[in-house]
């Protein structure tokens, strides 16, 4: 019997806004399959996404970019990490892929884009599932000032990959050991002096995310109430990035949102409780809401 292949991430390149962009394609060889493409948070990568998306590529088509400054993809000299930014590269990715209806997954800084694109682009998202992130989530309340904390106190580099581990135990004491192998193998690569640096660029996304001016910042409440595809919003039952509050108000601003909170995660639902991520995501794709 041949092998699986749809299971395999194939590393792409393409060039959004004059930079590189590296991203991951699963259940590639049939692009008739419906499409999902899955945006990931402030300082991860694509394959923060492989698990979920080995289990859905015999289904679909899944394609993860890692966002401009980190993983493969190119470092933006000018640092504009913002979400303009992140949505115009979306638009240029979509284009030239050829992705008329797809369906968008995003996590926290995916998120944010998840609901600009969708909200602008009714006519290509299909649907819409958006993980731990909303209204206010990263302008104040204890996530947002954690998050501040975390991007300002990073250090540049560690002596060895078992400090780095201990770092990312440090800020996520519940982190599974498959999940930090994946982040550590994915987020660091060794210098000339023998030490392990961070692969993306951990000054000017810094830069961006402390960067008090408010014409940066986005309120979410327009975009979410001008949804127009069934979205499902995932909270973390211990995140304290989205208040459970504010997902109800999400639900009852706009009737196509659907929302689950999952017992025992936090904020890197996927991470932390994925049978229950996959089954929840599977559940709502396969729904009589989502036109296939």
């Amino acid at each position: 019997m041949a092998a699986d292949t749809t299971a395999v991430g194939h590393d792409r390149f393409i060039t959004l806004n004059g930079l590189r962009t590296h991203y991951v394609e699963w259940g590639w060889g049939d692009e008739d399959r419906p499409a999902i493409v899955m945006l990931h948070g402030l300082r991860s990568y694509a394959r923060t996404f492989e698990p979920l998306a080995q289990r859905l590529g015999d289904r679909y088509r899944v394609l993860a970019p890692d966002a401009r400054g980190r993983g493969d993809s190119d470092w933006d000299p000018k640092g504009e990490y913002y979400t303009e930014s992140y949505v115009a590269d979306l638009e240029q990715f979509a284009d030239r892929l050829g992705l008329d209806r797809f369906v968008l997954l995003g996590h926290s800084m995916g998120g944010t884009t998840t609901y600009v694109y969708a909200a602008r682009h009714p006519e290509r998202v299909g649907a819409a599932v958006v993980e731990d992130i909303g209204p206010g989530s990263s302008l104040s309340g204890e996530g947002a000032e954690r998050i501040k904390r975390e991007v300002a106190d990073t250090p540049p580099d560690f002596p060895s990959q078992e400090a780095a581990r201990a770092y990312w135990r440090g800020v996520r004491p519940h982190i599974s050991e498959d999940a930090l192998d994946s982040r550590v193998r994915h987020t660091l690569v060794p210098d000339d002096g023998g030490r392990w640096r961070w692969k993306f660029d951990l000054a000017g996304i810094a830069a961006a995310r402390l960067d008090p001016d408010p014409a940066r910042q986005v309120d979410l409440w327009p975009y979410v109430e001008s949804l127009r595809c069934p979205t499902l919003v995932i909270r973390g039952g211990k995140s304290d990035f989205l208040p459970a509050p504010t997902m109800a108000a999400m639900a009852q601003r706009n009737p196509l949102i659907r929302t689950v909170e999952i017992p025992g995660a936090g904020h890197y639902v996927h991470d932390d409780a994925p049978d229950l991520f996959h089954h929840r995501l599977t559940r709502f794709l396969r729904s009589s809401e989502v036109v296939r």
